[in-house]
């Protein structure tokens, strides 16, 4: 996505030196991208939604002399193919499909990198496949428990009441009780003049609350017709089924990133995934008062921020969190 803050350092624009289509066996096909030193650290990019698909810009958290910049777009997402599909969607699913990436690629362990759902994703694989990452870098923390959900869907009025009012109102006064049923019937319906206009509803309504001050670029990215409807359909997929696990496993399997060093960037005043989550998760993490090659987690609070990337103080703490990676071998 595009923002109005471009005042925090990134890398230079930098196209990929290898892309291509992968087949998942079944319905999808997941694009990838390599960009960056060919025989540096891998590092993959998870991006958020799930469903927001990634960006250009993605590639430029990482200093491309040392990293193989791994990218890709999960299943229904972004130039992934079919765009928007639900069937063998689920958490277990993108958990096997970054091991097959891992594998296509010959990487033997990654940093894994993501914000928002790409922070609930990396936490998933990394506690199935604890061997194969360096280390962790994550932004605004979402681990998908019911009282976060509900936050998304409801609470948000609190700071935001004017976007929240255009996304409930979209529905009829008598169906937005429920929120999310009554969305996720009309984003899975085949007609687009039925679905296009409730995934444009929802998803601008969460860039409208991703940033701490109006970022009119954000919420206009959010509004495109690839990010709005990959973006909406598959967060109610995915909502509407707990994210396809165990209800908190997330948070009760933590023991088993003990060995992972990790850095958590979280903004202060992160609306859409509010900072409790990630104190809670710090809370629980193992040895999350050191950090080093063995494990342990930096919690860096942004004091001046919101949910989004895009976010001056956030970007320089995941530049910042990427260099300090680069003491770490393969």
């Amino acid at each position: 996505m595009s923002s109005s803050h471009s005042s925090a350092p990134l890398y230079p624009p930098i196209a990929p030196h290898a892309s291509g289509l992968l087949d998942l066996g079944g319905l999808h096909q997941m694009y990838w991208e390599v960009s960056g030193n060919p025989d540096g650290v891998p590092v993959v990019f998870l991006h958020g939604g799930p469903g927001s698909g990634a960006s250009p810009d993605h590639r430029r958290y990482f200093d491309p002399d040392h990293y193989r910049i791994i990218i890709f777009d999960q299943r229904g997402a972004g130039r992934s193919l079919p765009l928007g599909e639900l069937r063998d969607n689920t958490t277990p699913h993108l958990v096997a499909d970054m091991e097959r990436l891992r594998e296509h690629l010959g990487v033997t362990r990654w940093l894994v990198f993501g914000g928002s759902w790409g922070s609930t994703l990396a936490i998933a694989y990394a506690e199935a496949h604890a061997a194969r990452c360096i280390g962790l870098v994550l932004r605004g923390i979402f681990l998908c428990r019911q009282w976060e959900i509900d936050w998304f869907l409801y609470e948000m009025r609190t700071i935001y009441p004017e976007a929240w009012r255009k996304f409930s109102d979209y529905l009829p006064e008598a169906e937005r009780g429920d929120l999310l049923t009554n969305y996720h019937r009309r984003l899975i319906d085949p007609d687009p003049q039925i679905h296009m206009p409730a995934a444009r509803a929802w998803s601008t309504y969460e860039g409208a609350c991703s940033t701490l001050l109006p970022s009119p670029d954000t919420v206009a990215a959010f509004g495109q017709d690839r990010m709005a409807l990959g973006l909406a359909r598959i967060e109610a997929h995915y909502f509407v089924n707990d994210i396809f696990l165990p209800k908190n496993a997330l948070l009760e399997n933590v023991a088993k990133l003990a060995s992972i060093p990790a850095v958590i960037v979280q903004g202060r005043y992160d609306v859409v995934c509010p900072i409790r989550t990630a104190d809670e998760l710090v809370r629980a993490w193992p040895h999350s008062n050191s950090w080093g090659a063995h494990g342990g987690v930096d919690y860096v609070v942004v004091p001046d921020a919101g949910h989004a990337a895009t976010e001056p103080g956030i970007r320089r703490g995941l530049v910042a969190a990427t260099e300090k990676f680069k003491s770490f071998k393969a």
